[in-house]
Order: structure tokens, then sequence, then C-alpha cells
């Protein structure tokens, strides 16, 4: 099974890194015995031991711990307060505290979480939507990351970077803070709840964090696949992706115009009961248009009069190369290009080794496969293989540069790297049906 040699690796990666962290609410276990009803529960002790000590020792405490932690966030006291306010339950036996022991006690139930630490993979790009500032000849880019902390828990992470004339991808600094949005409104639907979410738009992109804000997706958000998706004059900036409560999926779809705000919305349907949908960039024939993966092994395409509905849908690709008998899947959402629709594929092999692919769809009836990748495009090689998972290389989305395609694409599960393909020498490769 050659790998085709069309890709041109970059050397620039991006590693998961530990010093990058959030503030999570710190909620302290149960013990059996807190459950009968003349026990206090823990968070009531610890309130009053903060209440027991004297001024002195409370400022002081309070203190040392801005002077520990101050640097790492932002209006940390405020943080504190904020967490205090949630708390309220667990001042009911007193009424004389003062600010500095609610902010002790906002303190103390708080924990840093290091969002990033184990990995930083599965990168979709778009267009930014501010080209202000891009390089002649180029263009500015938003990078979403799957970010995996302690407890295999995913989150959405975010860097912005330009892409030069000849495909060389630079990125921008990131600030050394991370934050949450403030859940602006949680409005109960018919699977789950909607919830809209807003950062401070005068923090960086690469401090926003969207952390698991719901139960359907308490072990984690995942594999977001970003797409510009414009309708008329209006243009939204959506990705599906996969909500993970630790027993089960299911797919969701999120919106911004900025990426400052966003809305989460569970998808209903029978194709969007699995993971991997990818919604195309406009709708055809008048109608939205997803690739979605619903039986586990095979690609499918499905029309839809509702962006959050979903059902049935047609088998379009299945597996039948020897890199993909385990399963096929899609690598982000389908790019247009004149030849028609290019959707980056993911093919499962012996040993579950991953790789990528591409298969061509005709334009104006996406059904109709013209063409596919009869050996990858892109595998881990020897010094790739090693990672939390090894094996494997994935994306969830490429964009197109010119005459070529910049795809970021994540190694082992673990880290993510960038490469580049000429169209034409892609197109040359795949195998015409």
């Amino acid at each position: 099974m050659p790998q085709l040699e069309i890709l041109k690796r970059q050397e620039l990666s991006l590693r998961p890194d530990p010093s990058r962290v959030i503030l999570r609410p710190f909620k302290p276990a149960i013990e059996p015995r807190d459950l009968m009803p003349t026990d206090k529960k823990r968070a009531n002790h610890i309130v009053d031991r903060i209440m027991g000590l004297g001024s002195d020792d409370a400022n002081i405490l309070l203190a040392d711990v801005l002077e520990n932690f101050q640097s790492r966030h932002s209006n940390l006291l405020a943080r504190f307060e904020a967490r205090a306010d949630e708390m309220e339950e667990a001042f009911q036996s007193h009424d004389d505290f003062n600010n500095t022991q609610r902010q002790l006690i906002g303190a103390y139930f708080l924990n840093e979480y290091a969002y990033e630490a184990a990995a930083l993979f599965n990168p979709s790009i778009i267009a930014h939507p501010d080209q202000t500032s891009a390089p002649t000849g180029g263009l500015r880019f938003i990078l979403s990351l799957r970010a995996v902390g302690e407890g295999h828990v995913s989150s959405l992470a975010f860097r912005n970077g330009t892409i030069a004339i000849d495909g060389r991808v630079s990125l921008d600094p990131i600030s050394k803070l991370a934050i949450l949005p403030i859940i602006k409104c949680r409005a109960p639907c018919e699977n789950g709840d909607e919830i809209d979410l807003s950062f401070d738009a005068s923090s960086d992109i690469s401090e926003r964090v969207i952390f698991p804000v719901t139960l359907a997706q308490s072990n984690g958000i995942e594999d977001a696949r970003f797409v510009t998706f414009q309708d008329g004059e209006t243009i939204t900036y959506c990705a599906t992706f996969t909500a993970y409560d630790g027993r089960m999926i299911r797919s969701e779809l999120m919106q911004t115009s900025d990426f400052v705000s966003f809305k989460l919305t569970p998808l209903l349907g029978s194709a969007a009961i699995n993971k991997g949908m990818a919604l195309f960039p406009r709708k055809i024939n008048g109608k939205y248009a997803m690739i979605a993966r619903r039986d586990n092994e095979n690609l499918y395409l499905v029309y839809s009069d509702n962006l959050f509905y979903w059902d049935d849908g047609i088998e379009i690709v299945a597996p039948h190369y020897a890199w993909e008998f385990v399963q096929i899947g899609n690598c982000g959402a389908p790019i247009e290009i004149d030849e028609g629709w290019l959707l980056l594929t993911h093919g499962v092999g012996p040993v579950r080794k991953y790789c990528i692919g591409a298969v061509l769809l005709d334009k104006s009836d996406p059904s109709k496969v013209l063409a596919r990748s009869q050996s990858p495009l892109v595998y881990a090689t020897q010094s790739e293989r090693e990672g939390y998972v090894p094996n494997v290389v994935y994306t969830c989305g490429a964009i197109r540069h010119n005459e070529m395609l910049i795809m970021p694409f994540a190694v082992a599960d673990t880290f993510t790297t960038f490469a580049t393909i000429i169209i034409a020498d892609l197109l040359a490769s795949l195998h015409y049906l």
C-alpha cells in the first residue's frame, strides 16, 4: 500500500501544552454518610472552616492565593466571587461573611484544569472572517482543535494564523491565558438543551475554550468540522461535532458569525445518531446537504429542509480498498472545486491503522461518485506512528488556497501538523469510475 508522493509536509506542529489551564468548578465528593439528613455535606464543612479563620489569617491566605494564581487567569477575584454566588446553599448557616471570606470560598470551590495536557488534535480550518491583514496573495485562517485533558474529556480550542501565497503556514502568537464562555441562554429543545455561549469580545481567539456544558456533552465535545456556510448573502460558520457523555454519542451543530458568540444545538433524525457528519458549504438544489455515517462503516448523502433534522440518506461510498476495509468516514466538509465536490476521507485498515484519502463527487448531484483514492494520500510515517493512539492520521477539514489544499492533520491523536497538496496532482491520483 504505497503512500502517494503528492503531499508536502510542513515542519510546523502544534503540541499539547499542560501549562494552558482553565478554571472549573470543584465539587467535593459526597461520602455515603453525607446523604444522611442529620449530617452536613462537605461543602458546608469547608465553608465553616473558612469562616473560622481570623481576619488576618484570611487576608494572608487570600493574598497568597492571588500571588500563586493571578498571573494564570484573567479577572481572578471576579471568578472567585462568581463561584461563591453558586455556593449560596453552603452559606445557609452564616449571614456575616465579608468579601475576603466570600472570595476565599469561591477559591476553594474551583480547580485548575489543564484542558490540552494530553492531546491537541483533529483540526479543521476555515478562512478568517477578517482578511484585512492577510499577506499578499495569501489569507488568514481560524483553526479549531480538539483538546484533551485529565479524564479524557475533550473540549474545543482555537488558533489563528496566515497562509502565504506559496502555501506556507504560520501561526499567530498565542495568549498564555485561557477562558471559558458565559452561558447566555439555556433553552430546552426536543433532544436536550440548546445553548447560547458568549466570550469577552476583547479576548484573543487563542484564549477561548468551549468546554462541555450539557449532560450529553459531559465527557467531550469531539471533532468539530467547521465550514463557511453561505445562504444567499448570509455567511454562518457552522461545525458539526460529536457530543459524548461517556457512554452514548450523538451529533450536534455549532453556529457562529464572529467566533465570539456560539449557539450549540442537538441534531435530530436517524442520520444524526452517529458521529462524523459534515455539512456542505451551501444548499444543493434548494436543500441542505450533509455527509453522514449512520451505520459506522459507510458514507451517506443526506438532504434536509431543516438544518437540525437529518434522516435516512443514500449510501454513496463503502469500504473498497484494503486500507479502508474496517470503515470509511469523512475528513471534513466537502470542498467545491471546478471538477466537483472534493471530499477528504479516512479509512481504517489492519491493526486499526488510519489513512486519509479523497473522493470526488458530482457537483450537481453529489450522490454520484466520480473518482476515489486507490492508495492513501497520507498515513503515519515511521516517525509519526507513536502517540496517545498509535498509527492514526486524521483531519476534520482542509481549505482551498489558490490551486492547492492546505490540510492540517493530527498524528497519533496527540499533536497537529500541516501539509499542502496541489489539487491537480490530487485529482490525477484518483481512480475514475
